[in-house]
């Protein structure tokens, strides 16, 4: 028989399962909040954009080429269907995508890749309204274009917001114009943030699951309160259809340039005139540093505003008091700083840290500076001996503390791996294959010009070097590198 006190504790037990149910029903039978007064709020203020431009036509279809004087000629040609055609006939091509208007004006912001080579660009209101558009200016480096019409009204316009407030988990709502349809509204949260898609020098996405798709890109990424906080950029698609994953440029990235391009119809970027790359966990060793933060200086352009001032082989730690956590940090901070600021770099040389000021030159005239420099040869130093006297002796123990070998750099070597005459140094020869060298990218024909940050001219002080850091109890060496195509970067090679 069930006790009196069973029968209390299962109906207990019961009524605890009913309210629990209860309260999950309560809970969740309406899912998230309604955003349709947010979308009908909205909606006015994006447009759809489309643009034509003509593009060259097909061969056409094969038809005989009778001879010169026949008969048939004049039939033959009333009836070719490649009149007007063939390869000079141009073709219209037609593309859509998606914009929002931030003034009143008529100022509106989309994507580059929306416009890029349009001849014709027209904007089509919500209401109907069809107007030609033209571009104030555009930037391909991050994506944006700013473009202007005249409706002889003000119109409804929507605000940017603050791209920073938006947290992963965060709802938005995109509106655009996927695949022709017109306006259309999606609704997700951020995915993720600071997204690296590789398509820019400036990737920092918003990720999304809010429905995007073709036709959206230019379209504003609003959160809750009606503020843009991202323009719809890009998709990943598997066929052409997307797969659930979407990414914006966020509003506090793009605000100066759009203001750039507003103002100037052009962008008008700092440049701090050093070439960078990551510091990995093996330089990272290699140097005896605790982190891998910062920004390793590849090269320094001369003439730039770092000439005579950062060095190959520093690591920038902080810019203008913005820390750098990572390499792509540095471009950002730098290109949203102001053109002629004299700056704070804090920088680590030799394991000491320093603090530089430096004067920001213009990016866009820096861009003209490098291609300049990149076409003027250098000559040898002064100081560096000729051919005839290198007489290092063949490399002693490089193989087995490091997986390669190298010769001096005679003209014997420059014409065999096409090195260039002013190129000075000690060029790899053979690489152990499965190597840790062979792994991070080291070849036969690979100049070698420092050695953990010292400058080296003979197989001798390379192998001194890196014997001098096996003994230290380094794990790895730095070797500054450069390849035939004149290319220079850092490479951290394991010691075994």
């Amino acid at each position: 028989m069930v006790s009196a006190k069973g029968v209390l504790r299962a109906a207990a037990l019961a009524m605890v399962i009913v309210g629990s149910q209860s309260l999950v029903t309560t809970a969740f039978a309406k899912g998230p909040e309604s955003v349709a007064a947010l979308a009908e709020k909205l909606s006015p203020a994006v447009v759809n954009i489309g643009t034509s431009r003509h593009v060259p036509g097909g061969p056409g279809v094969p038809f005989p080429n009778l001879p010169e004087g026949s008969p048939l000629n004049e039939m033959f040609d009333e009836n070719n269907p490649n009149n007007g055609q063939g390869e000079e006939q141009m073709q219209e091509a037609r593309s859509l995508g998606s914009g929002f208007i931030i003034g009143a004006d008529g100022t509106i912001v989309t994507n580059n890749h929306v416009i890029e080579g349009a001849e014709q660009i027209e904007v089509y209101l919500t209401d109907g309204t069809r107007l030609p558009a033209k571009i104030v200016g555009a930037d391909d480096k991050t994506d944006l274009a700013v473009l202007k019409i005249e409706a002889g009204r003000d119109l409804p316009f929507v605000e940017l917001g603050d791209s920073d407030s938006a947290v992963v988990g965060d709802w938005v709502m995109a509106i655009g114009n996927p695949f022709g349809l017109g306006g259309s509204v999606t609704l997700g949260i951020v995915s993720a943030r600071n997204r690296d898609i590789h398509s820019g020098p400036y990737d920092q996405f918003i990720q999304t699951d809010a429905a995007i798709n073709q036709g959206n890109s230019g379209g504003p990424l609003f959160d809750m309160e009606g503020k843009v906080v991202g323009i719809n950029t890009a998709i990943i698609a598997q066929g052409g259809n997307s797969l659930g994953i979407g990414f914006a440029v966020p509003v506090n990235l793009a605000r100066p340039v759009i203001d750039q391009l507003s103002r100037f119809g052009e962008t008008r970027r700092g440049w701090l005139g050093v070439g960078i790359q990551e510091v990995s966990d093996d330089i990272a060793s290699s140097l005896g540093l605790k982190t891998t933060a910062g920004a390793l200086v590849i090269d320094v352009t001369k003439t730039g505003p770092s000439d005579g001032k950062i060095l190959d082989g520093d690591i920038i730690v902080e810019f203008d008091g913005k820390p750098i956590t990572q390499m792509r940090d540095l471009p950002r901070v730098v290109a949203e700083t102001a053109v002629g600021k004299a700056v704070p770099v804090k920088i680590l040389r030799n394991g000491a840290e320093m603090t530089l000021d430096i004067t920001l030159g213009r990016l866009e005239v820096g861009e003209a500076v490098v291609a300049d420099n990149s076409k003027t040869e250098t000559p040898p130093p002064a100081d560096a001996p000729s051919d005839d006297e290198v007489v290092d002796a063949p490399p002693v123990g490089l193989l087995d503390l490091v997986g390669f070998e190298a010769a001096p750099l005679d003209d014997a070597k420059r014409a065999e791996f096409g090195i260039a005459p002013e190129a000075t140094g000690i060029v790899v020869t053979t690489v152990t294959g499965g190597s840790d060298a062979d792994q991070k990218g080291f070849m036969p024909g690979l100049v070698i010009t420092e050695v953990n940050q010292k400058l080296v001219g003979t197989v001798d002080e390379v192998t001194e070097l890196v014997s001098m850091a096996k003994e230290a109890g380094r794990p790895a060496v730095l070797f500054k590198v450069t390849d035939p195509t004149g290319a220079t970067r850092f490479i951290a090679v394991r010691i075994n």
